[in-house]
Formats: structure tokens, C-alpha cells, sequence
């Protein structure tokens, strides 16, 4: 009954949530701090500690911080007003560096409607960026359908939206300039500012428009804009025997196509997403149910369900919970209504504005953490596993009929991805960008249960998730997602990009003393030691791949075996007694 209430609540109701806590904590002032993620844990459950944190307001202060710093020889790292990256990427070495926040870098620098350019701080948000461009009656073609990322954020780990069309889905393709503030020599006073463009000095542009924050500080990013236009959605549910020739068609005939993909079910959501002209008629919004202020108390209600179904191996409560869910999301389209208010049918037709992004649940109204985002660490709601990786477009329909042979190996192994509405995927190109998509590709975004007390807890079908996983990286050559992703995802990544040592070599050039750098970046580069963990357990958390059964959880019934339908994979599964 209170699940129910929650979505009456949401649906009918427009009050928010309590504002996100913020990821950095400090015990004295500014100072003795910790720093965490939006769900409160990072892949290796590790803390990160921090001397202290800085909150420059302008550049000139964003340039006072990273020259005494430099001076010092402390480590620098930056961190984002919700820090959504689910990687250490906000960590520093040990606890003597700096975290630089740009939570009050968030302002528009400059506007031009004739140029269709707007400059913003890097703090900005994605939801300030598009009402900003709406007020020029001018659009961001693509973006990432949550809107509670930065623009520096967005530039540092590569964030996208769904397109094959145009220069692809990722918003570093539609940037045009950059000002990055690095470390400087004696005779630079310790700091220099650059401005990166592609005519000016290409490479260094394109390092920094996917820099994992090793270059510097972003402070400043200019984008191209387009003359607004509006969308017409339909959801569309078919059974998915076809799929696989489906899903390498699709997004040419679709801009903004993207799939939920429900495997146990053996049905696709189809979404037909297209450029119609501003002045065709329609109010739509787009407004995610998921991304709504959800009542806590149902929140903790469907956290303990989840719980149960756990412990008790329950796949067939489990398979019912989910069918249910889906079904749901997918009766009241999503979220996305026709006029603001309530859903009347499709086609939905809205402007690009009201139709690319959302994420009510961020509104910083305070009620006392009685509704909230789903995944805030304050409340006993999701904690989960993302895996989310860009398997090449020519590997695309190999790659489905292999997740769907495991299906038939047992029909109810994949509902543990259905819980949060089954696997998402979206159309990415090919950029020019050191470190963007190297491929035309179509990116497989997994979302599962994750223990939040006992990371030696196995999970119901781990073995299946796993094998998806090493499936994608290993035999069909997929990237993750910057963003995302647990360690073994980037286990070597460095080498699928072509041009990683060009990028490593800006890297050099703008920050030679690596005070941005830290272990994580240097192993996830390639430039020293491996992001592996290899101990009692680790591959219970994507820390590693099993190589014995010591990694997975022999004392409950979990062994290190072969995959079932890519036998190279090794993967934690439970053996009967």
C-alpha cells in the first residue's frame, strides 16, 4: 500500500524533495574532509579524505587556489555540486590534497543569440544550461537524460544522450571552446589559464573535452547551440524475437531513439523519438517518474522487499515484483505527459527544453528527507551496481543473442535488471575526442542490486550479470562509460583507445608534476599499477574476475566456474551442495 501511496504522490502532486546532501564533509570548517559520491559509496567502498576544500566563487579565485596549491606541491582533484561519478574520480591521494568544488562556479559568462553560443562556469548544471539556451530560444541538441550533472562533470567523463544522428549524442561534440586552469612554472606564478579550441590548438581540445579532470580545473565551456525545435515521442512495447536486427537499424530511422530492453519479459520498449518543427502544435513534458521526489518511507518499504527476495533466493517474487513495475512505468509512459499535467496519448509533442532531461527530485525544497531522491545515501532506498558499456554497433545484434541464450538457459535470471526497469540503451557515435566513443555504438546501461552492509553478500543471478559483463568488455570490445561502472570495467581500458598516448601527452604537457593525477587515474591510464583488487571476495563487487573460489563466496555456495554461453568468462556462481 505505501509503494502505491508513493506514486499517487508523485503523479499528482508537485511538491519536492529535500535538497542532495553534499559529497564533501569536513570536520573543522573546510578543513580535515571527506568526500563521497551521490549514493554514498564508491566501487571499493573505499573513504576518501581530503586536507581540505576549497569553494571559489569567480576564475580569479579558482586561479588563487590552484596557484597555492602548486606552490605547495599538494594534490588537486575537483568535485561537482552532486558528484554523480560513480568511480573514485573526485579522490585524492592519502589525505594532504585539495578537493576544489565548483559549486558556486555556476553562472553564464556570456550569451549570444545571433552566434547561437553560450558560455557557462563549469558548475553550471544541465538543467541551467538548457533553460538558459531556451531563453534564446536556442536548444542543446543532445544531453544525458538526468539533469542534475555539470557541465564540467558532463566534460570530464564523456556524458551523452541517445543519437546516431548529427555529431553523435555526447555533449563534448557540441563545445567550441574551453578555459582550463592547470599548474603553472615559477615564471607562470604557479598557475596558467588556457583557452582550447579546435583551431587554435586542437590537441589539447580534444584532450580536455573528455579529461577525467587530470588536465586541471574547467572553468569556463562554450557551446554551439540550435535554433529550438520540438519532439514527438511514442513508447512502443513489442516482443523482442527481432531484436537483434532491430537494434542496428533503429537509430537511423529514429534521432533520439533509445531501447528498455526487458530480457525475462522477451520485450523491448521501443522509443520513437523525432525532430518535428517548433510551430507544430504541443505542450509536452518529459518528466521521468523514476527522477520524481519519492516518499522515503516507501522508498525503505520496496528496499526491504528487495532485501528479502535476496536472502531468500526468492527469483520467482522477484520476477513478479518486476514484471509489475515495468508494466507500470511503461502504462503511465514514463512520466511524460502531454501537457505538463496528465498523459492523453501519443504522439507527445514538446519542446526540446521540456522533452531531453529532468530530475524533480534534486528541487531544493526542505521537508524533512520525507521525500527524496531515490539513491540518497540518507535514507534506507536503492543502492545498486551500474554497469553501463558502448558495445560496437557491428557487434550489436551478436551480443543480444548471446544475452538472450542465457535467458533460455533460465528464463528468470535477468528480472534482477528489471527492478530499475530494464536494461537502457542508447546510440552513441563516434568523436574526436581522445578519449570519446571510438565507434558507432549502442551503450548497454545495467542497474542492479547491491549489498548495502556486507560486501561478501552474493547476489541472486551474479553469475548472469557477470558473464554479460565480461561478455561486452572482453569478447565484443566494448568501452564503459567514464561515469559508471565498477574497477574490473576499466582493466586495461586505455589500450581500445587509439589515441591515448596523444592524450597522455597534453596530459604531460599541462599538468607535468601530475597534481591532478592520483592511483586511480594513473591505473585507469595505463601509467601505474591495475585497478583490480584481487582478495577474499573482490569479485563479488567488479573489483576482479575470479580466478578461484576464494573470490566469490564459497562459505554460502558461491564458486568460481566458466561462463554458460561465453565459457572464457569466470564468474561467481552457486553451486548446489
Amino acid at each position: 500500500m505505501i509503494v502505491w501511496l508513493s506514486v499517487i504522490f508523485c503523479l499528482f502532486t508537485s511538491a519536492s524533495s529535500t535538497s542532495s546532501d553534499d559529497p564533501v564533509k569536513c570536520e573543522f570548517g573546510n578543513t580535515m574532509c571527506t568526500v563521497t559520491n551521490s549514493y554514498g559509496a564508491f566501487p571499493d567502498r573505499s573513504i576518501c579524505e581530503a586536507a581540505k576544500v576549497e569553494y571559489p566563487k569567480t576564475e580569479a579565485e579558482l586561479v588563487s587556489v590552484v596557484a597555492a596549491a602548486t606552490r605547495a606541491g599538494q594534490k588537486m582533484r575537483v568535485v561537482t555540486r552532486y558528484s554523480h561519478s560513480i568511480p573514485k574520480l573526485v579522490c585524492t591521494d592519502g589525505k594532504d590534497g585539495i578537493l576544489i568544488s565548483t559549486k558556486f562556479l555556476n553562472n553564464v559568462v556570456r550569451a549570444d543569440r545571433e552566434a547561437k553560443t553560450l558560455t557557462v562556469e563549469s558548475g553550471v548544471t544541465l538543467r541551467q544550461l538548457i533553460g538558459e539556451a531556451a531563453k534564446l530560444e536556442l536548444a542543446l541538441p543532445y544531453a544525458p537524460y538526468w539533469w542534475g550533472l555539470t557541465v564540467g562533470g558532463i566534460m570530464g567523463t564523456g556524458a551523452h544522450g541517445s543519437s546516431l544522428w548529427g555529431k553523435g549524442s555526447a555533449v563534448h561534440d557540441y563545445v567550441t571552446e574551453i578555459r582550463i586552469v592547470s599548474p603553472g612554472s615559477v615564471s607562470d606564478g604557479y598557475v596558467k589559464v588556457r583557452v582550447l579550441s579546435e583551431s587554435m590548438n586542437p590537441e589539447a581540445f580534444q584532450a580536455a573535452k573528455v579529461s577525467l579532470g587530470v588536465l586541471g580545473v574547467i572553468s569556463q565551456v562554450t557551446f554551439v547551440l540550435q535554433p529550438m525545435f520540438k519532439r514527438s515521442l511514442t513508447y512502443v512495447m513489442r516482443k523482442d524475437s527481432d531484436f537483434g536486427d532491430q537494434a542496428v537499424t533503429f537509430g537511423e530511422n529514429h534521432e533520439f531513439a533509445d531501447f528498455i530492453w526487458l530480457p525475462s519479459q522477451g520485450r523491448v520498449v521501443y522509443r520513437m523519438d523525432d525532430r518535428v518543427p517548433f510551430n507544430t502544435s504541443g505542450d509536452g513534458l518529459f518528466e521521468f517518474f523514476p527522477f520524481r521526489p519519492q516518499l522515503s518511507t516507501a522508498l525503505a518499504v520496496n528496499r526491504l522487499v528487495e532485501e528479502s527476495e535476496e536472502a531468500s533466493a526468492d527469483s520467482n517474487r522477484r520476477c513478479v515484483r518486476t514484471e509489475e513495475t515495468s508494466s507500470f512505468l511503461f502504462s503511465i509512459s514514463y512520466g511524460v505527459t502531454n501537457n505538463g499535467l496528465i498523459f492523453t496519448g501519443y504522439p507527445v509533442i514538446g519542446s526540446q527544453d521540456r522533452m531531453m532531461s529532468s530530475g524533480s527530485c534534486l528541487d531544493s525544497i526542505q521537508d524533512g528527507l520525507i521525500t527524496a531522491c531515490p539513491w540518497d545515501p540518507r535514507i534506507n532506498g536503492e543502492f545498486f551496481h551500474q554497469t553501463t558499456l558502448s558495445v560496437p554497433l557491428t557487434h550489436v545484434k551478436d551480443f543480444i543473442n548471446d544475452i538472450k541464450a542465457l535467458v533460455k538457459i533460465e528464463p528468470k535470471s535477468l528480472c534482477v535488471l528489471e527492478g530499475s526497469n530494464g536494461i537502457l540503451m542508447r546510440y552513441v557515435t563516434s568523436s574526436p575526442a581522445f578519449l570519446g566513443k571510438e565507434k558507432k555504438a549502442l551503450d548497454f546501461d545495467l542497474t542492479y542490486y547491491r549489498s548495502k552492509d556486507d560486501p561478501l553478500t552474493p547476489r541472486l543471478y551474479e553469475d548472469y550479470v557477470e558473464e554479460i559483463e565480461q561478455m561486452a568488455l572482453l569478447k565484443y570490445e566494448a568501452l564503459p562509460h567514464w561515469g559508471k561502472n565498477r574497477n574490473i570495467a576499466f582493466d586495461g581500458v586505455i589500450r581500445k583507445y587509439k589515441n591515448a598516448n596523444a592524450f597522455l601527452k597534453v596530459k604531460e604537457r599541462l599538468d607535468p608534476l601530475g597534481l591532478f593525477s592520483t592511483e586511480w587515474t594513473d591505473q585507469i591510464l595505463g601509467l601505474k599499477g591495475n585497478v583490480t583488487i584481487v582478495k577474499q571476495g573482490c569479485a563479488l563487487e567488479g573489483l576482479c574476475i575470479c580466478s578461484e573460489d576464494s573470490h566469490c563466496a564459497p562459505n554460502k555456495g558461491y564458486m568460481c566456474r566458466p561462463g554458460k554461453v561465453y565459457r572464457e568468462a569466470r564468474v561467481c556462481t552457486r553451486v548446489s551442495a
